[in-house]
C-alpha cells in the first residue's frame, strides 16, 4: 500500500504537465513568469560561501510583512548570508526594491523531492522561516531529516483554509509535528493550528503591524499630493482584486462630491490594461500613474499603474478603501492604511486579516461596508465631515503602535534554534 507521502508525490508527478503550462499561461500577463525557470525546479546559478538564513516570503504581501524581521537580522547576524525565496515576480520585484543587494533573493522551488533535495544541498540554510501559511509536504520533510531547524513564523490560517487542510488530516499534521517551532498571529490562528495537530503554538502577534512607513515613500506620497490636486478630495482603491473596480466606478457615478478624484490601484500589474479600458468604457477621464504628470481639473480617474509605491498612495490620500474585502478575496492588509494615519474603509470580506480588521473597527481605525451599495453614501459623509476622518486617522495610529512587537518575539525564536 502507498504511503500518503507517496501518494502526494504521485500527485505532483501527474501535475508536472500543467506546471509548464502554468508558467506559460501566467508569461502572458507577466512575462517574468518565464525568467529563472530552472529556480522552481531547484538548479541556482547564485552561489553562498556564508551561513545561511533562509527566509520564504511567497509574493508582495509577505515580503513588506518580512522587512522589519529582515532588518533586525541582517543587523544581528552580519556574518551570515540572506536567502529570501519567493513564489511570484511580483514578491521577487518587492524583495528588491525593499532589500537590493543586501539579500540573495531566488525562487522556491516546487515541492518535488528532487528539487527540494537540490535547494538544500545548494544553499545548506543553517536555519529556514516560512511565512504565515506555507506548508508543502516535501519542503519539511526533506528539512526535518536533514536536521536544518525549520520554523513557521507569523502564521496565519483563516477558517476556510484550516477546513481545506482538514481534508488531508495525516499529511498536514505530519508536517506540522516536524516543524521546529511554529508562532501565529492570532490565539484563533493558534487554536486552528493546534486542532490540525500542531504540538505547540506560541502567539507572536503580527509583523505587519511593525512595518514603518518608508520616509522616502512619505516623501513621494506628498508629490504625489501635489500632482493630484492639493485641493481635491483623493479616495483610495487600493489592492482592489478582479470585479472590485467596477464596483468602486458604480459608486463614483452615485457620488455628489465637488472635485472627487478617485485613484485605483490594482492588486496586481498584469490587470493594469484591463482596469484602464474598463475605466475609459465608462467615459470617465482616465490619467496614469506612470505619466508622472500633474492630474486635471477634469479628470475623474487616476490609474496607479506602479510597483511598490503602496505607502506613497497612502500618503498622498484623504481616505483609503482596502481591496480584496468587498468582494470574497479574504480582504488586503490594512494596517499599512492606518499606519500612515489615514481613515480607512473595509468590506465585509476580510477572513485574511480578521482579528485586525476587528480590532480597527473596534478601535475606530476603520469602517466596515456590508456592501459596495454603502459606499456612495459613506463617502458623502465622510467628506462632507473631514473632522470625523480625522479622528479615525488619528485611532489608526494609536491602533499600530499598540500591537508592535512581533518582531522582537520572531528574534527570540530564531535565536533559540539557530544557536541550537
Amino acid at each position: 500500500m502507498f504511503s500518503s507521502r507517496a501518494l502526494y508525490n504521485i500527485g505532483l508527478w501527474l501535475l508536472l504537465p500543467y506546471v509548464f503550462f502554468h508558467l506559460v499561461w501566467r508569461s502572458f500577463r507577466q512575462p517574468e513568469y518565464l525568467e529563472h525557470v530552472g529556480e522552481r525546479f531547484g538548479f541556482y546559478g547564485a552561489s553562498v560561501d556564508r551561513p545561511v538564513i533562509w527566509l520564504h516570503t511567497v509574493s508582495v504581501g509577505e515580503t513588506r510583512a518580512a522587512a522589519s524581521l529582515v532588518q533586525r537580522l541582517r543587523k544581528e547576524y552580519p556574518g551570515h548570508q540572506l536567502v529570501l525565496t519567493h513564489t511570484t515576480p511580483t514578491g521577487r520585484a518587492a524583495s528588491e526594491q525593499l532589500f537590493g543587494s543586501d539579500v540573495l533573493r531566488v525562487y522556491l522551488p516546487y515541492d518535488y523531492p528532487f528539487a527540494v533535495a537540490r535547494f538544500l544541498r545548494h544553499f545548506r540554510p543553517a536555519i529556514g522561516i516560512l511565512m504565515e501559511t506555507e506548508i508543502w509536504l516535501n519542503l519539511i520533510s526533506e528539512c526535518h531529516a536533514a536536521r536544518i531547524p525549520l520554523l513557521l513564523l507569523n502564521a496565519r490560517l483563516s477558517e476556510k483554509s484550516a477546513a481545506g487542510y482538514a481534508r488531508f488530516s495525516g499529511l498536514t499534521q505530519t508536517c506540522l509535528q516536524r516543524l521546529t517551532a511554529i508562532a501565529a498571529q492570532t490565539e484563533a490562528d493558534a487554536l486552528r493550528l493546534l486542532k490540525l495537530g500542531a504540538p505547540s503554538v506560541p502567539v507572536m502577534g503580527n509583523l505587519k503591524f511593525d512595518i514603518m512607513p518608508p520616509q522616502a515613500l512619505l516623501e513621494l506620497g506628498g508629490r504625489l499630493r501635489d500632482l493630484f490636486g492639493a485641493n481635491r478630495s483623493i479616495f483610495l482603491a487600493a489592492s482592489t482584486r478582479d470585479g472590485e473596480e467596477a464596483l468602486v466606478l458604480d459608486a463614483l457615478a452615485d457620488c455628489n462630491i465637488p472635485g472627487l478624484l478617485v485613484v485605483v490601484v490594482p492588486r496586481h500589474p498584469q490587470r493594469f490594461a484591463e482596469v484602464a479600458d474598463m475605466i475609459e468604457r465608462r467615459g470617465l477621464r482616465l490619467q496614469r500613474r506612470s505619466e508622472n504628470l500633474p492630474v486635471n481639473p477634469g479628470t475623474r480617474v487616476v490609474l496607479g499603474d506602479s510597483m511598490g509605491e503602496m505607502f506613497a498612495y497612502y500618503a498622498a490620500c484623504d481616505l483609503a478603501l482596502i481591496g480584496g474585502s468587498l468582494l470574497p478575496f479574504g480582504g488586503q492588509n490594512l494596517i499599512e492604511a492606518c499606519s500612515v494615519g489615514k481613515p480607512v474603509l473595509i468590506g465585509p470580506h476580510t477572513y485574511n486579516f480578521a482579528q485586525a480588521s476587528e480590532q480597527a473597527v473596534s478601535e475606530g481605525a476603520a469602517l466596515r461596508l456590508a456592501s459596495a451599495a454603502e459606499l456612495p453614501e459613506l463617502l458623502q459623509r465622510l467628506f462632507a465631515h473631514p473632522e470625523d476622518m480625522e479622528r479615525m486617522a488619528q485611532a489608526g495610529t494609536r491602533f499600530v503602535a499598540a500591537h508592535r512587537g512581533a518582531t522582537e518575539v520572531a528574534l527570540r525564536i530564531v535565536r533559540q534554534h539557530l544557536a541550537a
